[in-house]
């Protein structure tokens, strides 16, 4: 009698299993709580009378920073015909730690892509769209190298010019990121710091002062 009931519950607990393993589609239970399950949160792109742009996807609090990136740039852009804000930029740092080899040729590369086509590979101002004179351009971009003007420029004035622009330069900021255009500007200075050694340890010729007094 006991082996019979042993066998019974067996063959019970298999036929449940059997039956809970089924492809037969059955209807739910009743949810005690269908908010849980069913959420009425907003589409993150859909309309939303919440907020007054009737927009749901939000934009980042102002000055937020996205992890692995640099800090923003605090010095806004000059209104027409003011230039206290682009002179003042002179005393903004790079946030970069020295870059490696390997971030040095990322740097060439975002460089050559964007700024390339006006100053130049050489950055001597000689990029396709001037070509020597030949080109659409007709006005020679800056020559960022062997020019005591760029030279001597601060990283943080050139970081104003690409990110807002500067006379018939547009901004860059849309095409590269705040870290890369600090990338940018190192690797500019990079190849700055040997022309400005070159011609510091270029000697200075002599009056001459063998010239004939003038006679009366």
């Amino acid at each position: 009698m006991k082996n019979i009931s042993i066998i019974s519950l067996a063959v019970t607990l298999l036929m449940v299993l059997a039956v809970s393993c089924s492809d037969v589609k059955r209807t739910p239970g009743k949810d005690y709580m269908p908010d849980m399950r069913n959420s009425r949160a907003y589409e993150t792109y859909s309309a939303s009378p919440i907020f007054r742009d009737g927009q749901t996807n939000r934009e980042p609090v102002a000055g937020t920073v996205k992890r692995g990136d640099v800090y923003p740039f605090h010095i806004a852009k000059d209104e027409a015909g003011d230039t206290a804000n682009y002179y003042a930029s002179r005393a903004v740092k790079s946030p970069l730690p020295a870059m490696n080899e390997i971030q040095m040729k990322e740097a060439e590369r975002l460089y050559l892509i964007n700024c390339g086509i006006c100053h130049g590979a050489k950055l001597d101002g000689n990029g396709p769209l001037y070509n020597g004179g030949d080109g659409p351009y007709p006005a020679k971009p800056a020559t960022l190298v062997g020019d005591a003007k760029y030279e001597s420029m601060p990283e943080g004035q050139m970081y104003y010019s690409t990110t807002y622009g500067k006379n018939l330069m547009g901004s860059y900021a849309s095409q590269l990121q705040p870290k890369e255009r600090w990338m940018v500007i190192a690797y500019i200075k990079s190849k700055q710091k040997p022309a400005a050694a070159a011609v510091a340890a270029t000697p200075v010729p002599a009056a001459d002062t063998t010239a004939a007094a003038p006679t009366k």
